[in-house]
């Protein structure tokens, strides 16, 4: 089955730099963890799936990255709805100590809305993001040490190689007759084996990669030059302002209709 999603680099949000489509993200995920309100969440929720298109994503894709957000969204509003003591309201299901009523419902739907529109602009952000960009702007923009900022990409790189080494380990010790299905014990000891063996594997290719990047200077302390010089431009900035503004009208639209519900109050 076809996991990659593919997005358009060119789209207008896509090609962005990736500090600042990060920190636009960030903007409204910060201020939604302020307040638990339907109109907010609603209404930045609504922005960021009209602009959609904008991020080079097709929504075929994106909803098959999204299920397990979907999934998180529903068992959110599912156990607000069980278990917060807001019970007013018309009875929709009454069964034993289980009740959910309309005020209950509603207390569940905007805790699963909130957390649907914290996640989304971070996983459309990322989703855009090349991690060698991100090494660059991270370097560049911010003044993050090189050492730290391309020795995690070097890692991102190498989570791949991981989840292989793990099968390979699967098969190898299954065609040995280490398979251990069956018996729980014998599951768990076999399960630690494998896991000691990935943590040997990585160890080791990990020493590997960092003489190699001390090789080439990654650890130099002194000024480093960069083949990749990204920008932040006018356009960069007025993402940024946007996703400000956009925020500041929602908080606004929940103050006047007095639906603004601070988490600390």
């Amino acid at each position: 089955m076809q996991t990659h999603l593919s997005t358009d680099p060119g789209a207008p949000l896509a090609r962005r730099n990736p500090v600042a489509k990060l920190a636009a993200a960030l903007i409204p995920s910060v201020v939604l963890l302020v307040s638990v309100d339907p109109v907010s969440s609603g209404l930045l929720l609504t922005a960021w799936l009209i602009s959609v298109p904008s991020w080079g994503v097709g929504w075929p894709g994106l909803v098959r990255r999204l299920w397990p957000l979907g999934l998180a969204v529903v068992m959110v509003t599912l156990g607000n709805a069980v278990f917060t003591a807001r019970k007013g309201g018309a009875t929709m299901l009454e069964a034993g100590p289980l009740l959910i009523t309309t005020e209950s419902l509603a207390t569940g739907a905007t805790a699963g809305l909130r957390v649907a529109a914290i996640a989304l602009p971070g996983v459309l952000a990322v989703l855009t993001i090349d991690p060698v960009d991100l090494a660059d702007s991270l370097v560049r923009h911010l003044r993050v040490p090189a050492r730290f900022a391309y020795g995690s990409l070097a890692a991102f790189r190498l989570a791949p190689l991981l989840a292989a080494e793990w099968e390979v380990l699967g098969r190898a010790r299954r065609a040995r007759g280490l398979g251990g299905d069956r018996n729980p014990l014998r599951a768990l000891a076999v399960l630690g084996g494998r896991l000691f063996a990935l943590l040997v594997g990585a160890v080791r290719r990990g020493t590997h990669l960092a003489v190699a990047m001390d090789a080439r200077g990654f650890a130099a302390s002194a000024h480093r030059t960069s083949a990749r010089r990204p920008e932040f431009g006018r356009a960069d900035a007025a993402l940024l302002a946007a996703s400000a503004l956009l925020t500041a009208v929602a908080v606004t639209a929940a103050l006047a209709t007095g639906a603004w519900s601070p988490v600390l109050s």
